[in-house]
């Protein structure tokens, strides 16, 4: 990539995230999205890293402040001067006890101590002058301990009660699930998304339905996550991305523990054991050796769903790990199938859904749609696995970010930007695969270095 194209390719993603910071964190996109979400916050803080370390540290102690009472991390943080611009709004979740804030019952991906270590990692001395790790590392036990305990499903793994938990909220992974939800809500629905994106691109009145009235379920229950309200789903990448937590969580630790001589309770090596739990249940439950890759698992019914989507290559993440690691010969199948006839043999950019999937449309939400998160998920795997030629194909996604203006997701085909434009983890991931030193991004031990040229 040349030199000028990367100075501007990153200058232009940090406008954006400039632009899109309100003081306190950053809006995934000032129209569509107009408060704090929990997984955008934890990419933009990674992209932010490089050039405002200390901005970064806000944007996840923000979101950490907002921590509910048993310790869940919402998906969403309110702010009430921006209520009726999103829907549901804050009126939604009202008179549910826990939350510190105005903010949804529901959660997302916990990729928030992968985001802190790399965070304090860009900025050591003022990350340790601020306290950082010591404001985060007790939050960030007891949202993965929220995980462990009160979200534990039949597997051993995490459940998620809505498919706007999983971060792939359209995705056909919860296509039989929500079958099960009436498509029908008490709540008015209102749509200021399709204000911003093609009826073509959004999921459609009937899927908001039944959104809408599995979240009045889950909300008139109080949020209690013993009760069953007809879904719950085991994902593989919300519990591959918690696995990798726990890793990065472990590097905190540690560093803690090192920092202060054992003042601070922390235990490293009890966060590896439980990183390595996650992946001998993803092995045992989740694995789909047709398919090539893992499925998610109906909680409800035990049953597995068997649906190629990106979601089930993101355990890629933990191929490089020497410990957990995935069990043998799994790697080269994930590599297989990433490479393969559905997902980037098929076509030019990684797809969220396989194109050999029935349910496969390049314009729809989840359904087909390349999204830069997942690129950069997958990317720092492979390159990690050492294959830099993949890792390459998948940058070439990047290219794409600025004279697309930083879109939400992508044509998978022609790479023609499709939702919302200037969306900040499109800008912040665009700004980390412009800046990052490869070889500490994942919280596991860098693979060496290729080997120099010989020289003639």
């Amino acid at each position: 990539m040349h030199k000028d194209f990367r100075e501007d390719a990153a200058d232009a993603a940090a406008r954006v995230l400039d632009t899109n910071w309100t003081g306190r964190y950053t809006v995934p996109a000032t129209g569509l999205y107009p408060h704090q979400w929990s997984w955008d916050s934890a990419f933009v803080a990674i992209g932010t890293r490089h050039r405002n370390p200390r901005r970064a540290r806000a944007e996840l102690v923000s979101l950490l402040e907002a921590q509910w009472d048993d310790g869940r991390v919402p998906q969403i943080v309110y702010d009430l001067d921006r209520g009726d611009d999103y829907a549901p709004g804050p009126d939604f979740w009202a008179g549910v006890r826990g939350a510190p804030r105005p903010a949804s019952g529901l959660v997302q991906p916990p990729l928030h101590a992968w985001s802190a270590w790399l965070v304090h990692c860009a900025d050591p001395a003022g990350s340790t002058a601020e306290g950082f790790l010591h404001r985060v590392y007790p939050r960030l036990v007891r949202w993965h301990a929220y995980l462990h305990d009160r979200r534990a499903g039949a597997a051993g793994l995490p459940v998620i009660k809505h498919p706007w938990e999983s971060g792939t909220d359209n995705s056909p992974l919860w296509d039989v699930a929500l079958e099960r939800v009436p498509p029908r809500a008490r709540t008015p629905i209102r749509r200021p998304d399709l204000q911003h994106a093609g009826t073509g691109e959004r999921p459609g009145a009937r899927d908001y339905r039944r959104y809408y009235r599995l979240a009045e379920t889950y909300r008139d229950a109080g949020c209690a996550d013993d009760v069953a309200i007809g879904f719950a789903m085991v994902c593989p990448l919300f519990c591959s991305v918690l696995a990798v937590a726990e890793l990065a969580l472990g590097r905190v630790a540690a560093t803690l523990s090192a920092v202060d001589g054992g003042a601070t309770e922390s235990d490293p090596g009890g966060h590896v054991a439980a990183a390595a739990r996650l992946v001998a249940a993803l092995d045992s439950h989740l694995w789909d050796d047709e398919l090539g890759l893992y499925v998610a698992l109906d909680d409800t019914t035990g049953e597995p769903v068997g649906r190629a989507t990106v979601n089930g290559l993101v355990p890629l993440l933990l191929a490089a790990a020497p410990t957990p690691a995935l069990a043998p010969g799994r790697a080269e199948r994930l590599v297989a199938t990433l490479t393969g006839p559905g997902f980037l043999g098929g076509g030019r950019y990684l797809p969220s859904t396989s194109r050999l999937d029935p349910a496969f449309d390049p314009a729809l939400y989840w359904r087909g749609p390349a999204w830069f998160n997942m690129t950069w998920l997958l990317r720092r795997a492979v390159w990690a696995l050492g294959r830099h030629d993949l890792a390459a194909r998948l940058d070439e996604q990047t290219t794409l970010a600025v004279p697309e203006r930083f879109p939400e997701y992508v044509d998978p085909d022609t790479g023609a930007g499709r939702g919302t434009r200037q969306f900040s983890w499109s800008a912040a991931l665009s700004l980390d695969a412009l800046l990052a030193d490869e070889r500490a991004v994942l919280p596991h031990p860098a693979p060496p270095r290729p080997p120099a040229p010989a020289r003639t």
